[in-house]
């Protein structure tokens, strides 16, 4: 094993023993991409909408720390190392990820659909490219199917960006994040690395439901939501007469869907995505 290798592996170790000792994984949370620095600076990769999922060497968490009940085989074969990535079963499947990851005894079949796409190792030593170098190669050798490197990329100009984020969107995908390649691993919400989407997602917290009027006579016609900022807004998009006839409850958390935010701060467009159940 090269000297490279060994130094982070070590890294690794040591970053590992914090992790285990902490009830949620510090996980890395990414900013909005405005051109912030030449396109030249990140290693580019497609965003998957899946269940994020942090492998701490024994058992896969939740980004809250809560454990997901995964088949062994499912984790038989990873390593002992920190690994941060997205359970994902392909586009548009988002609620049936879910649904698996909050089951205690979910069906084999149900696991059999999903894959586990890695996109870090964290390590608080190492910069971004050389980690997925290392980890790229040793998910490879696992030679499990179900268990893939998220492939990164390297552009030069914002042209060949915006092509390869067309080329995303046009096969139902949610966007692209940019990680800058000389970044270490910081956590919480970092400017190292970046997603670009055509459209924003976030939490809001339901205060009211709204009588519906004309077709919606007799069912909720929008919901009246406050963000943690504390901002104050109605949500009437994105639902299903199902969902209008049985809304989402009082004081639960919803997740809705905006195209950036007026001089006021509130959300432009808003549209209701999913009640956003704990994990």
């Amino acid at each position: 094993m090269n000297i490279q290798l060994t130094g982070w592996l070590l890294a690794c170790l040591c970053y590992l023993q914090i992790a285990c000792a902490s009830p949620a994984p510090d996980v890395q949370l990414a900013k909005v991409y405005q051109a912030q620095r030449p396109v030249s600076h990140y290693l580019v990769s497609e965003k998957f909408d899946g269940v994020r999922a942090v492998w701490n060497g024994q058992q896969l968490l939740t980004r809250t720390g809560q454990m997901i009940h995964a088949p062994a085989w499912f984790t038989s074969e990873l390593p002992d190392m920190l690994l941060d990535g997205e359970l994902w079963a392909g586009y548009q499947n988002f609620e049936f990820v879910s649904a698996v990851v909050r089951r205690h005894q979910a069906s084999e079949q149900d696991w059999r659909q999903i894959h586990y796409l890695i996109f870090d190792a964290p390590s608080v030593a190492v910069p971004f490219a050389q980690r997925y170098d290392v980890y790229s190669q040793l998910i490879d050798k696992l030679a499990q199917p179900h268990v893939r490197a998220v492939p990164q990329y390297r552009f030069t100009t914002k042209a060949e960006l915006d092509e390869f984020f067309e080329q995303v969107l046009a096969r139902d995908g949610e966007g692209v994040m940019l990680h800058e390649h000389q970044a270490q691993h910081q956590a919480g919400r970092s400017s190292a690395i970046l997603k670009y989407k055509p459209y924003f997602d976030a939490e809001a917290e339901v205060l009211a439901h709204l009588p519906g009027k004309g077709k919606y006579q007799g069912m909720m016609g929008a919901i009246r939501v406050k963000t943690p900022q504390g901002i104050i807004f109605k949500i009437g998009s994105g639902f299903t007469d199902e969902q209008r006839r049985e809304p989402p409850p009082i004081g639960s958390q919803v997740t809705y869907r905006y195209q950036g935010v007026t001089k006021f701060g509130k959300p432009r467009f808003a549209r209701f995505l999913r009640v956003r159940q704990p994990l």
